[in-house]
């Protein structure tokens, strides 16, 4: 039985690992910035000399996209001087394996086809170039998987589609751009296909496999298309308006096509990719 080290736990993926945590036959621990602190190499060495992980998925990031943008000092410890730190632990311990959590942002927006692990990276936002920063230092580590995943929703933290409720609820009609297009991502999907790699791997059925693979929901739809689905799956009584993204200027440009292709991660370690209607469907169960 592996245990594993949860890190930035109170977010939305980690609190949906710990949500389904009982469903594999693993130990957890789970931190937060309050329990274990990734921008202190020290702290990190210490907690794993009490707690050995087999294990590290790290959840921890910096993820408020805007503010970034006039925070780039401390976005930086959270994007890449903690994943640093977590790395110089993995010398320490070799027998411990980190999954990383990144983003699409880090791609050059200039494609309209989905995006593949080696397509060229250039960043826009400072949001982006620091997770960008931070998956360099992971690339080539023989005990690192980078999974990079876009637009995360859940029941759980701040997300697009809890917003959308929230904001129905209080006005008639409602502006949402319709030419960002990408793909979203159910959190609790996420956590069980890192759980299912973690498990296969576990049990020999699997080898553990480093590198940059892409995680998303099936399917495209820009933030209009997502606004309507959540509108018809609560009954919303307003209107939703398609508006260009020019007319909702924000401090951090958003990728103007992000869909990323799952099909390596699908070859590689056979996890299960629900389509995105579907997984919104089961979020607002849950929510509602």
């Amino acid at each position: 039985m592996s245990h594993i080290l949860v890190t930035g736990a109170d977010g939305q993926l980690g609190r949906e690992i710990k949500k389904i945590r009982n469903r594999y036959s693993h130990s957890y621990s789970f931190t937060d910035i309050k329990e274990l602190d990734l921008t202190d190499a020290g702290a990190i060495s210490a907690y794993l000399a009490a707690q050995p992980a087999d294990y590290i998925i790290n959840c921890a990031a910096y993820t408020d996209v805007d503010k970034a943008e006039t925070d780039k000092e401390q976005a930086m410890r959270l994007n890449r001087d903690a994943v640093a730190n977590l790395v110089h632990c993995l010398k320490e311990y070799p027998g411990t394996r980190m999954i990383h959590i990144s983003t699409d942002y880090v791609y050059k927006d200039d494609k309209n086809r989905p995006l593949m692990e080696e397509d060229a990276t250039e960043p826009s936002s400072v949001y982006g170039i620091t997770k960008l920063e931070g998956d360099k230092i992971l690339l080539n580590h023989p005990r690192a998987l980078v999974i990079r995943t876009s637009w995360l929703f859940s029941v759980f933290g701040k997300n697009f589609v809890k917003s959308m409720i929230n904001r129905m609820d209080q006005r008639s009609d409602l502006k949402v751009v319709y030419d960002q297009v990408g793909t979203p991502t159910y959190a609790e999907d996420l956590a069980q296909a890192i759980m299912q790699i973690i498990s296969d791997v576990d049990s020999g059925k699997k080898d553990f496999t480093p590198g940059i693979f892409h995680y998303s929901n099936e399917g495209i739809c820009s933030w209009y298309d997502l606004a309507i689905a959540v509108c018809r799956l609560i009954n919303c009584s307003g209107k939703v308006i398609p508006v260009e993204t020019h007319e909702f200027p924000t401090p951090a440009p958003r990728p103007a096509y992000s869909v990323l292709n799952k099909s390596k991660i699908k070859r590689v370690y056979e996890v299960k990719v629900p389509y995105w209607r579907d997984s919104l469907e089961q979020c607002i169960k849950n929510l509602l």
